[in-house]
């Protein structure tokens, strides 16, 4: 049974993404399966430290993305929008280079809010990051739309 409200087939993440943050760190949503949903991101010059490995931050950032995203499907987004409101990342190991993959599966999916659990892992499947993200429902119509339609 899918976690997903309604159809989500035909929604578009990765278009609604340009021009954000996500756009810029190269983030894009790369499948919907019935209970998950799987994205990735390049580690390069935009999302590693200064040490050359994978920055911290863009593993949350990346985390954060797919939980928000998933959330937005999980719920009736005429009457709901979703917003972080904690998130908490253990790093686990190092990555130079490639992808990471993120994929994320809901721990709790209540009226007032949900709580996401996200795994990164490497291109040899080795976990890089597991994170735990909550959002909170807030009844009011979702402000999700592409660049165009922002403004």
């Amino acid at each position: 049974m899918s976690v997903w409200f309604g159809d989500v087939s035909d929604i578009a993440l990765n278009a609604m993404s340009e021009s954000t943050l996500i756009a810029n760190l190269g983030i894009e949503v790369t499948e919907l399966r019935d209970d998950a949903l799987v994205g990735r991101m390049p580690v390069d010059e935009r999302t590693v430290q200064p040490a050359g490995v994978l920055h911290g931050g863009a593993s949350v950032a990346l985390a954060e993305t797919l939980a928000s995203w998933a959330g937005y499907l999980a719920v009736d987004r005429e009457k709901f929008h979703v917003v972080g409101q904690e998130i908490n990342a253990n790093h686990i190991r190092p990555v130079s280079s490639g992808w990471v993959t993120a994929t994320v599966t809901p721990a709790a999916l209540g009226r007032r809010s949900h709580v996401w659990e996200i795994r990164i892992t490497d291109e040899a499947g080795r976990l890089v990051c597991i994170s735990r993200c909550t959002l909170a429902v807030i009844e009011q119509r979702s402000t999700y739309a592409t660049a165009g339609e922002r403004g």
